[in-house]
């Protein structure tokens, strides 16, 4: 009897094991493969893309992504149109309008910051942002292209000021009558840390630098053969960003700082809680769209802005540049803090 009894359990165990395996086996498969590139080493800056994946919420969206860091020799951007990244980081609008300008295929479909992160950063005795016209600036060669030419055309600023910056916070610290170029999250951290003094940070956004920044891009072909794919990954990435700014960002963190082990708990902390204080990622616009949001309005007006600096050429069709079908449908805006 026992022998009767103990086959028809092994078969049922080993159809319960076959069935889930097959449910695996499955799901793995019906997951989508992404692969997103940044535009830096894992940080911060690029939290709520790494709490996605960390917490599941991509996998949730039926997406397997896989995150490709960007760094100081590496150029993920040129990756994204020949079709070795699905999706790409951009550092700011003028990335976009680039794109437009030189026929290349690709289009912003969702702003994660409504913020540009760009500051300067002087010593404490600065006390107005018109101030730093009489300052040595340190400005790196990407900043002297784009920011620093509005800084000529609406301010007055002088290149004979300008030395290079190259990342390096020494010389300023060094100089006194000096301030620099940096990330609101990261530069003033530094010189708190190593200059053993609180800065004067002045971000560009609040003095009318009013760029997108950290937005995604993607090719045209994707847009117009899987929206479907597209939504996807800009609605979960949105909720990734509610999470890791407002939720538990321990998941996103760790994977952060095994992407860079550089990386320290104490900047991570830094960088979040400067993210919320000045609403990089979540103020304006953002408030009652969703994370991601973009208007017309908004990037005609820095659109605008950089053709009166001369950075960018007039008969650009900006409206090539990005578009508004994935966003601004309030996906997540029930996460953030009543």
């Amino acid at each position: 009897m026992r022998s009767d009894f103990s086959y028809p359990v092994l078969g049922n165990t080993l159809c319960t094991a076959l069935l889930l395996w097959l449910f695996t086996a499955f799901s793995a498969q019906a997951l989508d493969a992404v692969r997103f590139g940044t535009n830096w080493v894992a940080e911060a800056e690029h939290g709520g893309f790494y709490q996605a994946v960390a917490d599941g919420t991509y996998a949730k969206y039926g997406l397997d992504v896989t995150i490709v860091p960007g760094g100081p020799s590496v150029n993920n951007r040129i990756l994204l149109p020949v079709g070795k990244l699905d999706f790409f980081m951009s550092a700011n609008n003028l990335q976009s309008f680039d794109a437009v300008a030189n026929n290349i295929p690709t289009v912003a479909v969702a702003a994660s910051f409504q913020k540009d992160p760009q500051v300067l950063v002087a010593y404490p005795d600065v006390q107005k942002f018109e101030d730093l016209k009489t300052r040595t600036l340190f400005v790196s060669q990407e900043g002297m292209a784009s920011y620093f030419q509005w800084l000529k055309a609406d301010f007055g600023f002088d290149e004979k000021k300008v030395k290079p910056y190259t990342f390096n916070p020494q010389p300023f610290l060094a100089d006194k009558n000096s301030a620099m170029q940096g990330y609101v999250t990261s530069e003033p951290f530094t010189v708190e840390t190593q200059g053993g003094f609180k800065p004067k940070v002045f971000l560009l956004a609040d003095e009318g630098f009013n760029a997108y920044s950290t937005l995604i891009e993607t090719r045209r072909d994707l847009v117009e053969k899987r929206p479907d794919l597209v939504q996807r990954f800009v609605d979960a990435s949105a909720i990734g960003w509610y999470h890791y700014i407002y939720g538990d960002n321990g998941p996103g963190n760790a994977l952060i700082k095994k992407h860079n082990p550089e990386m320290t708990d104490a900047l991570l902390a830094f960088s979040i809680a400067t993210m919320k204080a000045n609403g990089i990622v979540d103020s304006g616009d953002s408030v009652t769209l969703g994370i991601g949001a973009m208007t017309d309005a908004r990037m005609k007006s820095f659109f605008d802005k950089m053709v009166r600096a001369g950075v960018v050429k007039p008969n650009i069709d900006v409206t090539r540049a990005y578009t508004l079908q994935f966003i601004n449908k309030r996906v997540g805006v029930e996460l953030r803090p009543k």
